[in-house]
């Protein structure tokens, strides 16, 4: 989720200036606000969220070696 609102993000701030409507621009630097406290937001939630996984007490042996 915070990899496709930080690419949704740069997106909008590139696609600003090829833009000539002020009305659309002004709609694209909305969303530009609007993904940075979504991306603050979704980092303060992943901040607290655990993310360490168990490890198997065995492990599969290699086909390769």
């Amino acid at each position: 989720m915070l990899n496709f609102k930080t690419l949704c993000l740069s997106k909008s701030k590139l696609m600003q200036g090829l833009v000539f409507d002020q009305e659309l621009k002004d709609l694209m630097q909305k969303d530009v606000q609007q993904s940075l406290q979504a991306i603050a937001d979704l980092q303060a939630i992943y901040g607290h969220a655990p993310f360490q996984a168990p490890v198997p007490e065995f492990r599969p042996t290699p086909i390769l070696n």
